[in-house]
């Protein structure tokens, strides 16, 4: 009679995860220059973008695109994450370029670009978040942080005003923006963020409700 044979435990139970190996430098130039022409290839698109032109385009067969960002919304939301970080740490570059009111209002037009960029993808980012596949990020709070920055330098020099709240500007910008999605032009943009940019300055003379007395409450009036 033959002897019970024994039970088999898994050995693996407790083992770490074995951590995932790092790009080599081919892969990661190939990686991060799929993820450059993808930006531009969102940023003037209106309609799906053909992934298969985006490899064209970067010079690389579909394959390749394929073991980097195995789905569409992989690419996408590399896309995002790579312009969210770049407008959000640009804040602090313009600063130290530029005094704050023209760091402003620089900051502002780079802003409209990244919103440019995700009208190409906004489709695939809408569905990623709600299914759960693609991570939902903390876009207007790093917003907000980065205005508030600007606002803040502006406020000590005294080219910014202090009585403005930085939600406020991230609130008058998504107006902007939203208000201009459809036949948008470059110039109506341009102006409305001009308006926003000198609205955002010092007064330095009354304004005409001052002068006039527009301003005043009906129980102030004789």
């Amino acid at each position: 009679m033959s002897s019970p044979k024994p039970t088999i435990t898994s050995v693996h139970t407790n083992l770490p995860a074995r951590a995932e190996r790092p790009l080599r430098a081919d892969a990661r130039r190939n990686r991060d220059h799929l993820v450059t022409v993808a930006r531009a290839a969102f940023a003037a698109a209106d309609d799906t973008v053909p992934l298969e032109g985006i490899a064209r385009d970067a010079g690389v067969g579909i394959g390749t695109l394929y073991r980097h960002f195995p789905t569409r919304e992989a690419l996408v939301e590399a896309v995002y994450a790579a312009e969210l970080d770049d407008v959000a740490t640009s804040a602090q570059t313009l600063l130290d370029q530029y005094p704050p009111d023209v760091a402003l209002h620089a900051w502002i037009n780079r802003y409209a670009e990244f919103t440019a960029t995700k009208r190409g993808m906004i489709d695939t980012l809408r569905a990623g978040w709600a299914s759960g596949r693609i991570t939902t990020p903390t876009t207007r709070e790093r917003i907000t942080a980065a205005i508030g920055t600007i606002m803040t330098a502006g406020v000590r020099a005294g080219s910014l005003r202090a009585d403005v709240h930085p939600e406020d500007v991230t609130a008058i910008l998504l107006g902007v923006f939203l208000s201009t999605a459809i036949n948008n032009t470059s110039e109506q943009t341009g102006r409305l963020l001009d308006l926003v940019v000198d609205a955002l300055r010092p007064r330095t003379h009354p304004t005409t409700a001052a002068r006039t007395g527009l301003n005043r409450r009906p129980s102030d009036c004789p």
